[in-house]
């Protein structure tokens, strides 16, 4: 309770007092209210909430993220992890302190098994969460400062082999899943860019077009000739009206979902007996290929829509050889 009248007091100087005088002042508070005891008024609380409730925080915290671009799934994932955050800790945000969150994640880990990946996906939530409500005056300074990164060991994830691409080419059975393998193959774009594309949004005699990316932002995506060729073959092909790039192979012709490619890619790498078939592992290969063979990583990030060149670097993997070669060229 003492703890919370301090805080309680600190947030009521915030606006008027600066970071050295704020300081100064928790020292006093702290040393003045060393042997006193607080106790809470079973009628009232010794200092009424004259803040908003967390429910209606949290709500303007999204609304912010939305006004960023935020997409509704991301501002999804955000709502439950910081509600499940204020439920556990169970008190108003301008009392959750350092320790608290620390005592949150670590429970979280231990309860749900979750890997460090995940654990630090949480921290980044709450981090974004109180440096917000720090920098909107809620409170004097955000918890999650003093609570780093967590350290992950670095997995190699696959890629795509040559000869896997090819023997999934061959072996598609359909002009629309082969037009699928070669599209993902050649732009790299997510499997829900693509989804979202249209007949008209394709540009063959520049070969390129434009998607929709996170936060609802566009950028053009580049194709080879082969991809050309196969679309436009899968194109003629069609006998429906659906202004949709790719639609189900059945009546009534409907856009083709997310579900539906991975479930696609899924069979089709159990018949062939390749491992780990999914969609966003063309988007890898093409990062993985295209640095291995001398491309910019910033010319990688445009193209894979990063807005952080880290996560470009996560994506793709240099082919240990070319080191090899590299150090060989370079060093030795």
């Amino acid at each position: 309770m003492k703890e919370n009248l301090i805080i309680a007091i600190e947030q009521g100087m915030v606006s008027t007092l600066d970071n050295a005088q704020m300081e100064r002042l928790h020292k006093v508070l702290t040393h003045c209210l060393y042997n006193v005891t607080v106790k809470e008024n079973n009628e009232a609380s010794v200092f009424e909430e004259d803040e908003r409730q967390n429910e209606d925080i949290l709500m303007s915290f999204l609304a912010a993220k939305r006004i960023e671009g935020c997409s509704e799934k991301s501002l999804k994932y955000y709502r439950s992890t910081i509600q499940n955050m204020l439920t556990t800790v169970n008190k108003t945000v301008k009392h959750i302190t350092t320790d608290n969150l620390r005592q949150y994640l670590a429970d979280y880990q231990n309860n749900s098994r979750s890997g460090k990946v995940t654990l630090d996906n949480i921290r980044r939530i709450l981090s974004s969460f109180f440096s917000w409500l720090e920098d909107e005056n809620h409170i004097l300074k955000s918890p999650v400062r003093r609570i780093h990164k967590v350290k992950s060991g670095q997995t190699v994830k696959e890629t795509y082999s040559d000869e896997a691409l090819e023997l999934m080419r061959d072996n598609c059975g359909s002009l629309r899943d082969l037009a699928i393998i070669d599209l993902l193959t050649s732009t790299g774009m997510r499997v829900g860019e693509l989804v979202k594309l249209d007949r008209d949004d394709i540009d063959f005699e520049n070969r390129e077009c434009v998607v929709l990316g996170k936060g609802s932002k566009e950028r053009p995506v580049y194709f080879d000739a082969r991809t050309k060729i196969h679309l436009q073959s899968y194109l003629a092909s069609r006998t429906d009206d659906n202004p949709a790039l790719f639609v189900s192979m059945m009546k009534p012709y409907n856009r083709l979902e997310i579900s539906g490619i991975e479930i696609r890619l899924r069979k089709l790498g159990r018949q062939l007996n390749i491992p780990k078939v999914h969609p966003h592992k063309f988007r890898r290969t093409l990062a993985t290929r295209a640095i291995d063979k001398g491309m910019p990583i910033e010319q990688v990030q445009q193209l894979l829509g990063h807005q952080k060149i880290d996560t470009t670097l996560q994506y793709a993997m240099v082919n240990q050889s070319n080191v090899k070669m590299s150090h060989r060229r370079y060093i030795s």
